[in-house]
């Protein structure tokens, strides 16, 4: 999964879908869209312009978040870790995200790549 595609599925395709798997590149793709435009949008419009677009795409987010979860055939409320003050997010990042996905389907479905 490209860039562009990860963007587009996020954001227009599954954008409120905690249903599925998503795989490492659609996470990771959809991540640096989020810091790019947030630290752009912070240098040329102060917090207003970055408060609103950190709102546009909370839910998205959390829904890729959760898919991800699901592709390393975890429950989406592991996501609940990122409530730790950063260990949690650490845990999410080191012990979930960066991890290869299940091979074949699992009780999340098929995955994301068939």
């Amino acid at each position: 999964m490209n860039f562009q595609t990860a963007i587009k599925t996020c954001l227009m395709q599954k954008y409120m879908d905690f249903n599925g798997r998503a795989s490492r590149p659609e996470f990771w793709w959809f991540a640096l869209f989020t810091l790019v435009v947030s630290l752009v949008l912070q240098v040329i419009g102060g917090d207003i312009l970055g408060a609103v677009f950190a709102l546009a795409v909370l839910l998205p987010g959390i829904a890729v978040a959760v898919r991800r979860l699901h592709d390393v055939d975890r429950s989406g409320w592991w996501y609940l870790l990122v409530l730790i003050p950063l260990i949690g997010a650490l845990i999410l990042i080191f012990a979930f995200f960066i991890h290869r996905g299940t091979e074949g389907p699992n009780r999340f479905g098929a995955p994301p790549r068939a």
